[in-house]
Parts: C-alpha cells; structure tokens; sequence
C-alpha cells in the first residue's frame, strides 16, 4: 500500500483476514476511481469476494465502464456491521479499504463463474432461476474483476463492560 494511506489509529487497525471478511460480508461497497481530469469518481456496487479478487456486475457501457478501460487503479470501500451508541456519542462499526486494478471479464465461462458467485451471495433463494437469467442477460452483462494489492480493515467496538476493543483485541 502506498506510505501516504497508513493508517492513523493503529489502536483501530484490524488484520487483512479481518478485512476481507467484512468485504465478504458486506452487502454494498463504494468503487472510486479518477476521470481524466483526476476528477473523483465513486459508485456502489455488490461485490463478491474469491480468494483476493473483488467481482462485481455492471451495465456494458457508461461512465463506469469508459474510466476502467483507461485506468484501473481503484479503491474499494466497504462498511460491515454497525451499531449506533448515543450515550457514548458514537457508532461501532467495522470497514476495509481495499486498493487494486480492475479488468473487464470477457469469456462466457468466466462471466458465467462469477455471476454465479454474485447470485449464490445476493439472490441465493432464487437460483433455480439462475440458468434463465444468464440465458437472457448474459450478452448485456459486463462483469469485472478487481485484484487487491492491498487492503486494510478497522474497527470500533466495545465489549459487554463498555471498554474499547483496541489493538485487534477479540471477544
């Protein structure tokens, strides 16, 4: 990870299998990336988590699309679990950042792979529908696949006495 993203509250800082369980867990997660002119540039996405690669389905075409096919150094960030703790004026939470490059997925099988794992995460009760659904939308759908370099996770949570869980510290 490049110096300048270490993070400040090491007291906070979690593992990297921490961290890419909270990708693998969460529901949604924000893709950020640069336009021409180095203009941020941040939508969500479902992503699924293999091995350390981020797979995620789009349209084939728009905004999205044109930034990836010039430049595929991304960002991935992803919130986990939260808790909101008004008498502490604050909330436990859990998150990741994930940097990585993005390619385009462009064979059938492979496409086919990883929107089954997307399905298998975010429509498990409805895959029997599955091989209809590829049948239909297959040749539409774009499907990307970010490969981490690195990936960071952090946390505020405190345990069953109101103390802190810092330095990775595990109920």
């Amino acid at each position: 990870m490049k110096e300048e993203f270490f993070m400040r509250r090491k007291d906070r800082e979690m593992g990297e299998e921490f961290a890419l369980n909270v990708l693998k867990n969460c529901e949604y997660a924000f893709l950020s990336m640069n336009l021409d002119d180095n203009t941020p540039y941040c939508i969500p996405i479902s992503p699924v988590l293999e091995g350390k690669s981020i797979y995620f389905h789009s349209a084939k075409a728009g905004t999205k699309t044109d930034i990836l096919n010039k430049k595929n150094n991304v960002c991935v960030t992803c919130v986990g679990k939260t808790n909101l703790v008004p008498e502490k004026f604050t909330t436990e939470y859990e998150s990741a950042i994930a940097f990585g490059k993005a390619y385009e997925i462009t064979d059938d099988k492979s496409k086919i792979d990883a929107l089954k794992l997307i399905c298998e995460k975010f429509a498990k009760s409805n895959m029997e529908n599955f091989n209809d659904a590829i049948e239909r939308s297959l040749a539409i759908t774009a499907i990307w696949r970010i490969d981490i370099d690195s990936i960071t996770g952090k946390r505020k949570k405190y345990d069953k006495d109101g103390k802190e869980m810092k330095f990775g510290r595990m109920e």
